[in-house]
């Protein structure tokens, strides 16, 4: 039982150290509602919807995984970062958990079966009462959290066992899925890699891949802070830019505008900054851009300001949308290393 529960730990430890903890409200209310009984409810509708539902979704995957390198991916951000490797390795697929929402990739990834993932919720109640010793009341806060992570391991050893994939490269290294399958890595004898996809914390989980491809000396310094670095790290830039840095902006003056958004930045202080900028600047263009996890009501806000354009992310690529700006307006996020790249004015607020 101590294994087990220090294998969740492992899995989950992003969500529970201080930082996490210390989110917005608003922000934390996304993935763990503070109401417990709005987090039960949410597990009665994982249960149905995943865990049962699963077991009637037919997958055909269009590629044999079979002896192939996996590019594992949990968002379009990750299926972008990824990308390049699938264009130059012809024994490279992208693929994903069973019902893994992809957004505007969903259709263009290879599917790893869940269907067995019910079969390990016996082991929740040891885990529960196992992480309440260790951790007591924050694992109370995110008893559905853990619920979620059960099975993944088990599930995803036996796919490695099945399909001996040559490699496994991720993008992402701290959701509970991805810590699954990279510690089911290492159990089963399969390198792994892990090619950064957005800017880094350091409250991520220490580096432990074979092969860690990192943006530059910023990241692998916040990595060290994390804890020991595992492997062989390399500096290679950001592969997925390497497209677009031929259209970086000429443009002599800031005509256009682009303010990028998500779930931490209140919604009252995105609608006094637009409001503010629309009436200080009339001639110039402003474009919104939400994070693609960014789920909340912005119908207000385009009834205040119908000058307003949007870019949604669920459609269009960072790249695109920085394309067609001349500056950013953002506060924490990776797109403004994105807009400096292409000679994008960024202006952090």
């Amino acid at each position: 039982m101590k294994q087990l529960v220090l294998r969740l730990r492992n899995i989950l430890q992003l969500r529970f150290t201080d930082v996490f903890a210390a989110m917005s409200p608003a922000a934390l209310n996304t993935i763990s509602p503070a109401n417990p009984l709005k987090r039960l409810a949410r597990m009665l509708g994982y249960a149905g919807l995943r865990l049962v539902g699963n077991m009637f979704r037919p997958i055909r995957n269009p590629e044999n995984l079979h002896g192939a390198v996996w590019l594992y991916v949990v968002s379009a951000n990750n299926y972008e970062a990824l990308q390049f490797v699938q264009q130059t390795r012809p024994d490279a697929v992208l693929l994903a958990g069973q019902a893994k929402n992809i957004g505007r990739y969903a259709n263009s990834v290879n599917r790893l079966s869940l269907r067995r993932k019910l079969l390990y919720y016996w082991q929740y109640p040891l885990v529960l009462i196992g992480l309440l010793l260790s951790d007591g009341r924050r694992a109370w806060r995110f008893f559905d959290l853990i619920f979620y992570a059960i099975g993944y391991y088990e599930v995803y050893r036996r796919a490695l066992r099945h399909y001996r994939p040559r490699a496994v490269i991720f993008s992402n290294d701290h959701n509970d899925d991805t810590r699954a399958l990279l510690l089911a890595c290492r159990a089963e004898g399969v390198p792994t890699a892990y090619v950064q996809h957005a800017s880094v914390s350091a409250s991520f989980p220490p580096l432990g891949f074979d092969l860690s491809l990192l943006e530059g000396q910023d990241a692998l310094d916040k990595y060290r802070l994390c804890g020991p670095v595992a492997g062989r790290v390399e500096l290679v830039g950001m592969p997925k830019a390497d497209a677009y840095l031929r259209q970086r902006n000429t443009a002599p003056a800031v005509r256009r505008v682009g303010l990028a958004c998500n779930i931490h930045d209140p919604l009252p202080a995105i609608t006094a900054a637009l409001t503010f900028l629309h009436q200080e600047f009339p001639e110039l263009t402003f474009t919104l851009r939400p994070h693609p996890s960014d789920t909340r009501d912005f119908g207000p806000l385009r009834q205040l300001l119908p000058a307003l354009r949007w870019s949604n992310a669920r459609e269009q690529n960072v790249f695109d949308f920085l394309h067609q700006q001349d500056a950013l307006v953002a506060a924490d996020t990776s797109t403004h290393l994105e807009a400096t790249l292409l000679n994008v004015a960024s202006v952090y607020f």
